[in-house]
This record gives C-alpha cells, structure tokens and sequence, in this order.
C-alpha cells in the first residue's frame, strides 16, 4: 500500500481546490492511501491565524503594497535561509505528522510545505519524494525548492523559466493547472440554468471575487447596472455572508431601473455547473479560477486584479486572446456591451479558453507519478543537480547588472 500524503493550505481557496481535485484523481487507483492535510492546521495558533489573514487584509487594503512586495521577493533564493528558519520554527507539529505517517510521497499546492518538505529530505529527517504543484500560470520563486521529484507546471513558457533557472527539464512537467475532475463533463446550458433559478435565454455572467469573496464587489455590479444588454450574474460570494445579504439589497434597488438581475452565491461544492450555465467570466483572475474557465470555454472579462500573481494571469490570458480587461469601472457595462454584441469576437475568445484548457490536469500529474513511481535515484540525482541552481540564478543576476552598469557608464561618457 502506497502512501500519499497532499498538502496544501487555506490561505486561498485554490490551493485546497487543486489538492482536493488531485485526491479525487488518485481515488481512482487501488493500492493507495491517500491523505489530505491543510499544513496551516499543523503550525502554532498564532502564525495560522497571521499567514491566513494576512494575505486578505492587504488584498482588501492595500493591494498595491501586496504587488510590490509580490515583485520585491520574485528573486530566486532570495532571503531563502532566513524565510525557511522562519517556517520551521513555527511548523514542529508539521514535522512530528510526517514522521508519524511517513509517506511514500507527498504532493504540495502551496509553497510553505513544499519548502518545508525540500528541508527535512536534505536533512535526511525524512525519506520520501517531494513534488510540487504550481497553482499559478507564473512560477514565482517562493516555490523554488532544491530538493524535488517532479514540477508540475501550467505553461510551456513556466517550464522554460524553470529550465533556465537550472531545474531539470525531465523533472518539470508541463500538466496545466489541476482541476476537479468533474470539469471534464460536458453539461448543458440551458439544464444548468434552470436547475438553479435562470432565465435560459438571457446572457449569463459567472462573477468570480475569490473564494473568501473580497474586493470591491458592489461597486462592480453598480457599474455593470448600467448594462444595455439583458444580462443575469451569477455572483459567487464564497464564505461571505454579509456580502450575500448586501447584494440582495443591491438587487431590489436595480428593479424597474436596470436590466441587470443579481444572483448571489455562497461557497458551493457546484462551480462546474454555474460556469456551464455561464457565457463568461468576469472578475480576479485567480488560478484555480482561471483553470476552471478554462476548462468551460468561457472569455474572461478581467477586473480588479490582484497584484502580483492575477496581474500575470491575466497578462497570459489577455496575449493569448481569451480575455479582455477593464481597468476604470465606469467604462465596465461599455466594455461588457461590446463584447455581448460581438459574437464572433466572444467565440473567437472562448474558442482560445478551450486551446488553453487541461482538463485532464489532476489525472496527468496522478498517472506521471504512478508510472515513475519505480525510479528511486531521483533524490539522489536532483540533490546535485539543485546545488548548481543558486549559482546559475546569481550568476544571472550579475551578468544582468554588469550589463546595467556598463550601460550607463557608457551613457556618463557621452
């Protein structure tokens, strides 16, 4: 019996929806005992409570500073040993977990336990495989580790980032973002939209704010009011129950005055069916999110953007045509009428969503794994191979301000 433990953490909802749908893929096999952990559940109340709620707090109040910091720390090995000091200190009872279930192999869509995972093999505090799961179209180098199995990646253009920085290329694979696997069934839009309460032959919007539901979503859906087009959203609120009740005001304050109609939405298990019932996205373009679009065939309206990771979602999807943005809001309902009206140009965009789509991600990274699960050299084969990474990304950064400073040297003499 294999041992596979996953970890992720609810600082987000798309970690734990990217591990959930990896469980629901390795359910499949017989022989395997498969085991979920939110790795936050096994640090100190205090650091839980500050890594969980500090991400949201400056999302909700000052996402330019979380963009800076965001680009700040994208250098790879930066702060590394003082970060990982940092996590060990308050992840002991992580630590005491996994020497208790010792697994066989232990799969992360998170950063925190990937690192934390990379430390105890080169420590040789545990003997097992580490592999990471990239939630995002960009590898930021919070998730570089030395000590891996396998990468999984969502783009070619990461897996070459990777490559260069000095990961195997034979180590880093291209699978696309993981997904629940119910996304790969087709379901009808017209039964989807009945099912819960739509008009069948109005054009419907999945509003998408996270899974905690923050940012300035009222202010949204006003701007949206001013829409000439009839047209229903689907508002997925999360866990927020307040902004639930706000946009059901919200909704009876439009009647008779727009022809827009609200349908708020709490945290639901059904996100495949609402987006079936949808003709696009509109909002942050997180990860999870962005996958699951994807996999629907739907054209992303980007709107308010979290800085950092969702601006660079959103870069890929708007360069490869299966989005537009809006970045002054009194310009949403324009933008959003214009695309209704075009429907060439909409299905051109859902047409690049589906190219762009792995459906089949959970199941791509469970059948990588299982059929290298024979390979045993690996550790031992990436630890060298690891250890000329740091040297390679500063020898990078040299020649880059070496370049910088020539220039301008340069530039002073003329």
């Amino acid at each position: 019996m294999k041992r596979v433990l996953i970890l992720s953490a609810s600082a987000g909802a798309g970690h734990v929806r990217a591990a959930e749908a990896i469980e629901k893929a390795l359910s499949r096999h017989e022989g395997i005992e498969v085991r979920h952990e939110d790795a936050l559940h096994y640090t100190n109340a205090a650091f839980r409570r500050v890594y969980s709620r500090a991400y949201i707090n400056m999302v909700n109040r000052a996402p330019k500073v979380l963009g800076l910091l965001y680009d700040w720390a994208d250098k790879p090995w930066k702060d590394e040993r003082q970060r990982l000091a940092f996590d060990r200190l308050n992840t002991l009872p992580l630590v005491n977990m996994l020497n208790r279930h010792k697994p066989d192999l232990v799969i992360s869509t998170h950063f925190l336990p990937s690192e934390i995972m990379s430390w105890l093999i080169c420590r040789k505090r545990v003997e097992t495989k580490n592999v990471v799961v990239v939630t995002d179209f960009d590898v930021h180098s919070m998730w570089l580790c030395h000590h891996y199995y396998r990468y999984f990646v969502a783009l070619d253009e990461t897996w070459v980032h990777m490559t260069q920085l000095g990961f195997a290329p034979d180590r880093v694979v291209v699978s696309g973002i993981p997904v629940d696997p119910v996304f790969e069934i087709a379901k009808d839009k017209t039964e989807m939209r009945l099912k819960y309460g739509l008009d069948p032959t109005v054009p419907t919007i999945y509003m998408s704010m996270g899974g905690h539901g923050v940012g300035p979503t009222e202010e949204i859906v006003t701007a949206l009011s001013q829409i000439r087009h009839d047209a229903q959203v689907l508002a997925m609120c999360g866990k927020n129950e307040e902004l639930i009740g706000r946009l059901h005001q919200l909704n009876q304050s439009f009647e008779g005055r727009s022809r827009l109609k609200i349908h708020p939405v709490g945290y639901t298990h059904d996100v495949d069916e609402y987006m079936a019932a949808s003709d696009m996205v509109l909002g942050k373009p997180g990860g999870l999110t962005t996958s699951e679009a994807l996999c629907k065939g739907l054209g992303f309206v980007i709107v308010n953007p979290i800085p950092g990771q969702e601006e660079r979602n959103s870069d890929h999807l708007l360069e490869e045509g299966a989005a537009i943005r809006c970045n002054n809001l009194p310009t949403l309902a324009y933008k959003v009428d214009n695309l209704l009206g075009d429907r060439e140009r909409l299905a051109r965009m859902k047409e690049n969503a589906l190219r762009l789509s792995h459906a089949d991600a959970a199941n791509t990274i469970v059948n990588t794994l299982l059929n290298n699960e024979s390979d045993r050299s690996v550790v031992s084969q990436t630890a060298h191979r690891c250890a000329t990474m740091r040297e390679r990304a500063v020898k990078a950064t040299r020649r880059a301000t070496g370049s910088l400073v020539s220039r301008l040297k340069r530039k002073r003499r003329m």
